[in-house]
This record gives C-alpha cells, structure tokens and sequence, in this order.
C-alpha cells in the first residue's frame, strides 16, 4: 500500500493482479499436463536418458535467453565450484523426482511434491519450533501431515499388473541403479513399491526445499537465479551424459520406438514442466506477493491434477500429444481412491493455511483513510524474509539443548536410533529376520521418544493470549 501527495490511500485491488492469476493458473494447469505425459514418456526411455534429453533442452532454452556466460560479473574458481554442486544436487532431486513419479503416477506426485517453500517451511517452524507460531499454522502442518498419512494408510493404488513380477508398481521397460537400491530397500522395510514411492517423494520434497534455500545465496553472488539455473541446467548435461550413454551401449532388451512419435511429447514436457513454470512463477513473485503465488499456484496444480485424472486415457487427449501412435504405453494406472480423496482435500487446507503470511507481518496500525479503512505502517524488518531451514533447525537443536530433560530425551534418542540402524543394516547383510523385526521395534520406541521429545519442548513455549497455560 502506498500514499499519494494528496494525503490519500492507493490500494492494491485484486483486479491489478488479475492478469498473473490468470497467467499462473494456466501455467500451472500445464504442469500438470505436462507431468501426465512425463509419466507415460518414462514408460519408454530411461529415466537418465530423459533427465539428459530435458536438461538440454533447458539448456538451449536459457543460454538464448539469459546469456549466462556473456552476462552478469565473471565467475570464480570457487563460484563455479558452487555452481557445479549445485548442478548434481539438482540432478540428484529431479532423478529421484521422476523415479517417485514413476511409482506412485502423476496424481500422487502432484499432491505430495508440488508444495512451495512457503508451505513446508512454514509447516516445519509451525512443528518444530516456538518462534512465530500461532495456531493456525499449526493446525495447518497438522493438516499437513495427516495429508500424507492418508495417502500411505488409506490410499490402496490397485491395479492389474503382471501377478508374477516381484515388483509390479512402477515396472517400467529400463532398470537401474537405483530401482535396485530402492527395492532393496523397500523390500526390508516391509512396505510396497507406492508407499516406498510416497516416502521418497516427500524426502525428494525436503531436499528440494533445502536445495532452494540454500541456493538463493549463490544466485545473488552470481547474479540472478535466472543465471543460476541456466548454468546448471548446462553443467547437469555434462554430469548426466557419460551415464546415459552408458546406459545406452549396455541396456540388453531396446525397445524400439520411433523418435518421431516422442520427440513432439518431450519437447512439450520441456516448455510445459520446466522453463514456462519457471519464468510465470519468477514473474509473479515479482508482481504479486510470494505468499499468493503459492497458495493459487498450489490449489492449481492439484485441482489440474484431479481433473486430468478422470480424462487422461480418452482418445482425444493421446492425439493432442502423438500418443496415439504407441497407445500401449496410455493406460489406466494408479486410478483415483478415497484416500487420494482425502488426502487432496487436506493438503487444500493445509496449503491455504500455510501460505497465508502471519498477521503479525501486517505492521503497525496508524489510523484510517478517508474510505475508513485501516492504515498500517510496514518496517523493512517485517517485510524481510528471514525463514530459512537452516534457521528452522538451528532454531529447534537449541530449543532442545537448552534443558536437561529435553537434551537426555535426545541423546538417548540418538543412541537408539543408532542401534536401530545397527540392527537393519546388520540384519539384512545376514539374513537376520530376529535382527530385521527388533529393529522395526526399536524404531517404533524412538517415535515414542520423539513424541516425548516434542512435548518436553512444548511445555517450555511462553503463554500467550490466546493459551494463557504455555
């Protein structure tokens, strides 16, 4: 809000923002659109080779539109280090983002990974910390969690697969490294390919709000994170080309498909997925606020994703993207429940919740203008944005450390989730199955400790107005 020379209020009416609503709206309902048609492409190339074939897309996109080694200051030794880790961090988030979206199917993905920083982080503070906590927000990572809870338990992602593969659900026509280490995995925690897969979608999902966090410091040494994610988009290339080509010389069974017929999909997944999302959301963030660009953008995307949900297997559909060529590839997997139902809904609440900026960032109130309406004046303290995840934990360990009831709880929950590590670990190099059982039972006591754990903190949290108990 701003004041004229006259003395008189100018108001940011929501007609001035209408423009990037609507932009964002249909940004992101490609998104979604494109993430249905990310999940039928996986089912024909490898999900290296396709992370290559975007990230030079990307590439070509941005180095014509940002010219990152023309513009902005010459970068040193220690800067392109920077950049080069953030490169195969990137790398590393989006491979486990495609790999998960291979297991669950888009609709999953969509609720359980396509969340802004705003929300998790604001979640995680609401959590795990006293700091700027209210009830809302609390109750909105409550919502938050009770969310994914519901996918896990309540979502039954039945469909008909071949009953004599080992691990029907995400079975696609390549293997790798990491389908391997993943089943290996999934397979000692007692858990099936989906819910492994909803797992690490939302450890893929912390990582990448880590990753942001952490390299919004590194887009302003080196000028802008337009810059940033064209030089890692490059250097992502060089990183994942000696894999694929690796991939490509040893894989035994090559299914043959037509290069003609994917190329059309993947070129739309590139401008859909990955560089329109990205300069429509950099935009409105900049017009609009950070707080409602999540909030409609979120609601989008998942409204999109239900939608696409109950249409994507009509005829019309596979002819718009080439499809209908190799028709095997678009069927009906991972189809809608009442836990996916329930969990769209919660994650609704939550986000709206979440995305909402605090009262108290509204600033001081001065008066009324000549309309009666409430005036306020904003600090550049309030406006700064200093939530970080980094902060969150920090914040946390010493909300722990400070007492010695909470610290005893923590050092005892660390010892024994030691030994619950121990114990897997030991057991599935053995072929222990009394190791493997007590280590699930050790784990379950360390939630115990970690509910303990957040009570011992809770109960040092300041009274406030509205609990006047703490």
């Amino acid at each position: 809000m701003a004041v004229d020379y006259d003395g008189r209020a100018i108001y940011n009416t929501s007609s001035k923002f209408l423009p990037y609503i609507l932009l964002l709206i249909v940004t992101k309902f490609v998104r979604a659109f494109g993430l249905y048609l990310t999940y039928d492409i996986l089912k024909l190339i490898h999900v290296i080779q396709f992370l290559l074939f975007v990230k030079a897309g990307c590439s070509v996109i941005f180095v014509f539109l940002q010219k990152p080694f023309s513009s902005g200051p010459k970068l040193t030794k220690n800067q392109w280090f920077r950049v080069g880790r953030a490169a195969l961090f990137e790398s590393c988030i989006h491979l486990l983002w495609l790999f998960g979206l291979t297991l669950c199917g888009p609709l999953r993905t969509i609720l359980l990974y396509e969340h802004s920083d705003i929300a998790v982080i604001a979640g995680a503070t609401a959590l795990f910390t006293s700091k700027g906590n209210s009830p809302a927000k609390l109750r909105g990572a409550v919502f938050f969690v009770i969310a994914v809870v519901g996918i896990l338990l309540f979502d039954h992602d039945d469909f008909d697969v071949n009953k004599e593969d080992p691990h029907p659900e995400g079975h696609h026509s390549h293997s790798s490294i990491i389908t391997h280490l993943f089943y290996h995995f999934v397979s000692m925690s007692g858990l099936s390919d989906h819910k492994g897969g909803v797992v690490l979608l939302m450890v893929t999902l912390c990582l990448d709000v880590g990753y942001s966090s952490a390299s919004k410091k590194l887009s302003v040494d080196i000028g802008g994170a337009k810059r940033l994610q064209a030089l890692t988009s490059i250097i992502s290339c060089v990183l994942l080309a000696p894999w694929a080509i690796f991939i490509y010389l040893t894989k035994d069974d090559a299914q043959v498909v037509s290069w003609i017929y994917t190329l059309v999909p993947i070129i739309l997944i590139i401008l859909l997925v990955f560089v329109s999302d990205f300069y429509v959301e950099s935009v409105c963030i900049n017009k609009m606020d950070a707080h409602r660009t999540a909030k409609i953008g979120s609601m989008t995307i998942f409204l999109s994703g239900l939608f696409l949900s109950c249409f994507w297997n009509y005829p019309y559909t596979t002819h718009i993207t080439t499809l209908h060529k190799i028709k095997e590839i678009v069927s009906e997997d991972h189809i809608l429940s009442g836990g996916v139902i329930f969990s769209l809904v919660l994650f609704m609440f939550a986000t709206n919740i979440l995305t909402s900026p605090n009262k108290g960032n509204r600033g001081t109130f001065i008066g009324y203008s000549a309309a009666g309406l409430p005036l306020y004046s904003v600090s550049e303290d309030t406006m700064r944005k200093t939530t970080q995840v980094a902060h969150v934990l920090q914040s946390g360990l010493r909300t722990i450390l400070e007492e010695t009831d909470s610290r005893r709880i923590f050092y005892f929950l660390c010892i024994n989730l030691l030994f619950t590590f121990i114990e897997l670990i030991y057991g599935a190099w053995t072929n222990s199955l009394g190791l493997i059982s007590d280590g699930f039972h050790m784990f379950f006591d360390c939630s115990a400790l970690v509910m303990g754990l957040y009570a011992a903190v809770m109960s040092r949290w300041k009274a406030t107005r509205i609990y006047s108990y703490g």
